[in-house]
């Protein structure tokens, strides 16, 4: 059974599927500019591709301002534990992510499971044993929510010290309300109709065969292909679309960027050929953006002072390590999906590994070598 406490947040209000729709609408949007703009190598529509999310996560996040404060006003209410079993899930600084089952026994309601993720200093990781106790905190209308008291008051303390709780089944756990079919409908509704409109809008230039053979004769003409290969159990496919401003390759059904050696295959498709033109210089990149299925290259235009970088230098190999970090660390029970950036807007190169799923948002940031150096888990 799941056991609730007070009134937990509904996720299907009108605001609620509001939101859903419009995030499927911005993912289909963006990713569809990304696309498009990649085919028909309009710079615009592929860098809106990449700003379009950006200011839709900016204004979520003012916009769920007011919400919490509301929530950071509410008065947490204090309460025993006891760890059933707990588990270091990985880390590479003195804090060490920990993921705790534990059995929460608040005075004036029945005992409950709940599993939680904490960072734990490495100093302090022998205190927590099975079957010890803790003090916890938890906001009274999201009891999921609960965070361990690691300087509890002296009466607290007190309690905790002489306390024996009993477990309780692992059935009865406390877990976020899942977001519903209703959710996920209107989500996956407003993904499409992005998509379809962004199509809808540039189907002159997508369809018409002759497009490439009006392009000005001072730029460099798309080159598009495809590539296939077949064994005795499957067969897979990739289409690459490179110019001299974007390029873009996008993989086929059962396929991933994440597999042994396909982003260095990937890069090397987009760079084939470079410096045999004018100048015989290295083809710079001012951004490159890696999703499941698709890799898309903003190449850097000759003679700009924007920050660049040789998209081949980037540390592919670490880049399924990432994902899978962010992936499990970062307080997402369930992701949905994943995308890594690399730019040097900042000066100095930066990969950045966002994931997102029911919870919210999540991302860390690591260096040109690989090495994470900050992470913002779901807040």
């Amino acid at each position: 059974m799941t056991i609730t406490a007070g009134a937990p947040p509904t996720h299907s209000t009108p605001a609620a599927l509001a939101r859903g729709f419009l995030t499927g609408g911005v993912a289909g949007t963006s990713l569809a500019a990304l696309v498009v703009g990649g085919i028909i190598e309009k710079v615009p529509l592929f860098v809106a591709g990449l700003v379009v999310p950006t200011v839709y996560g900016l204004l979520l996040f003012l916009a769920g301002a007011p919400r919490r404060r509301r929530e950071a006003a509410v008065v947490p209410r204090t309460a025993l534990a006891t760890i059933e079993s707990l588990k270091a899930i990985g880390g590479e600084s003195s804090d060490v992510p920990v993921r705790f089952d534990l059995t929460v026994a608040p005075d004036d309601e029945p005992a409950y499971r709940v599993e939680i993720t904490q960072d734990i200093n490495l100093v302090d990781l022998p205190d927590y044993r099975p079957r010890g106790i803790l003090v916890v905190q938890y906001p009274p209308d999201r009891p999921w929510r609960v965070r361990i008291v690691k300087r509890p008051t002296p009466e607290w303390e007190e309690r905790a010290a002489g306390a024996r709780l009993d477990s309780v089944p692992g059935p009865a756990t406390v877990s976020e309300p899942p977001e519903g079919c209703a959710f996920g409908f209107v989500g996956l509704l407003g993904l499409l109709l992005g998509a379809a409109v962004v199509i809808g809008l540039f189907r002159a230039d997508l369809f018409d065969g002759d497009a490439t053979a009006r392009q000005p004769s001072s730029s460099k003409p798309s080159v598009s292909s495809s590539s296939s290969s077949t064994s005795s159990s499957s067969s897979t496919s990739s289409t690459t679309v490179v110019s001299s401003a974007s390029g873009t390759v996008a993989l086929g059904p059962g396929q991933s960027m994440l597999d042994k050696g396909e982003l260095r295959r990937a890069v090397d498709s987009l760079t084939e050929g470079e410096g045999k033109g004018e100048g015989g210089g290295k083809r710079s990149a001012l951004t490159v953006v890696v999703q499941e299925r698709l890799l898309s290259v903003v190449f850097s235009p000759t003679g700009t002072q924007a920050p660049q970088f040789d998209p081949r230098s980037l540390p592919y190999e670490r880049f399924p390590a990432l994902v899978e970090e962010a992936r499990t660390t970062l307080g997402i029970r369930s992701p949905q999906t994943w995308q890594i950036t690399a730019e040097r807007l900042t000066g100095s190169l930066t990969i950045r590994i966002g994931v997102t799923g029911a919870e919210g948002t999540a991302s860390l940031e690591a260096d040109g070598q690989g090495k994470v150096v900050r992470r913002t888990p779901v807040g």
